[in-house]
């Protein structure tokens, strides 16, 4: 049984259908990406694992629980943690402030400094900026205190809604390699990403969205050397 298991879910705004019968797994230790255009669901399959929205028909199950149903916040204690597009970070609070928030679901407090300590080690530029307020961070440094709080919660599943969104080269290249240094000490990832190449190249698996429709899966080099993912999102 996959650690999380997405299974036909369909998902409506209204009266418009925005996933249609959707299904995907992660399973323990893997990088899965979730590429397509703008308007495909992506983010709307994250927020629906999330538990932000609700399928209509459709089960997703994490390490063998039915959470379909399931509210947002209880969703986050049983380790499913989510760093959202756009970061949503609170500019008026220190860095350090900022990680301790994406603490709040944790009953382990004895380790939570451990974490901390984890962070800054991934991330050591949020360690020289621990006291600054994230609202004057830069934007890669933001997206750093992004990931970095959702990793405080301790997640079982860290999923990303494009990383890498308005960043300048050399800084998607540093947080694509954080990121496969988190996988690498355990932590499964679920990534949205816009850079299609980039979220191949680090995925161990992969799924195309169209309209709310997945029409490709594959690993990541399947799917690089797919000439219609080349023509869609690779501009080959």
């Amino acid at each position: 049984m996959a650690l999380l298991d997405v299974d036909g879910i369909d998902v409506f705004y209204g009266r418009v259908q925005a996933l249609r019968h959707v299904s995907l797994t992660v399973d323990a230790g893997e990088i899965v990406a979730l590429i397509g255009s703008n308007g495909a669901g992506k983010t709307t399959t994250l927020r629906t694992i999330s538990g932000l929205m609700h399928p209509v028909s459709g089960r997703i199950r994490f390490d063998g629980r039915d959470l379909t149903m399931v509210k947002a916040h209880e969703i986050v204690r049983y380790g499913i943690c989510q760093s959202p597009e756009g970061r949503r970070l609170f500019p008026r609070m220190i860095v350090y402030d900022n990680l301790m928030m994406g603490t709040y679901a944790r009953k382990d407090r004895s380790r939570i400094q451990d974490d901390i300590a984890r962070v800054y080690q991934l991330f050591p530029r949020l360690r020289e900026r621990t006291k600054q307020l994230a609202g004057t961070l830069s934007g890669g440094e933001q997206q750093m205190l992004a990931i970095g709080r959702a990793l405080m919660a301790h997640p079982k599943v860290l999923m990303l809604d494009e990383p890498s969104l308005g960043l300048a080269p050399i800084l998607v290249e540093t947080i694509f390699g954080v990121l496969a240094d988190i996988n690498a000490q355990g932590t499964p990832i679920l990534l949205v990403e816009q850079n299609a190449s980039k979220a191949l190249e680090v995925a161990h698996r992969a799924y195309v969205l169209e309209t709310g429709v997945v029409v490709q899966t594959g690993t990541g080099k399947e799917l690089l050397s797919s000439p219609d993912v080349q023509r869609a999102y690779l501009g080959m």
